[in-house]
């Protein structure tokens, strides 16, 4: 260790920092989950609009259960891929709480689209609302996750 001169110590901490930083690149939610929430979000919408509202209010209950079931385990980002699983110490706590705190947006979203839908006379405005979401959830998920987590220093 004696032989490192201080420009190599600097260069070999950068080096590890820069790797850390990959890394946490690394925390969120895989893909798929995105989807399925895309999808659940325009089933939720097609039922509102066309079933019996205790088929909409059991699949929201029902969709709120499993989601309460698969949350604990990705919720905390650490599980993107397959490939690679980040210790606690990369992935933020503040992790869970920015999901969430998304997920109430875009519930406020979903509900505010559709209310100026059906004021406007719209036919089926939870499902255009739904699907709205849908698109913006399964599109852009993981890239509004990803500004979410910077902003909150996650």
């Amino acid at each position: 260790m004696a032989d490192i001169t201080p420009d190599q110590a600097r260069e070999a901490l950068h080096a590890v920092e820069a790797a850390r930083r990959d890394v946490a690149a690394e925390v969120g939610l895989p893909r798929g989950y995105w989807w399925v929430l895309a999808a659940a979000w325009l089933v939720l919408g097609l039922l509102a609009d066309l079933a019996p509202s205790w088929v909409t209010t059991v699949a929201t209950v029902a969709f709120g259960v499993g989601h309460s079931i698969v949350a604990p385990r990705i919720l905390d980002g650490r599980h993107r891929t397959g490939g690679l699983q980040i210790s606690r110490s990369v992935a933020n706590r503040r992790i869970p709480f920015v999901v969430v705190g998304m997920l109430i947006v875009l519930v406020l979203l979903t509900i505010a689209v559709a209310l100026g839908l059906d004021a406007d006379g719209a036919a089926h405005p939870s499902v255009w609302a739904g699907g709205f979401v849908a698109a913006i959830v399964g599109f852009g998920g993981p890239e509004i996750f990803a500004v979410l987590r910077r902003w909150a220093h996650a």
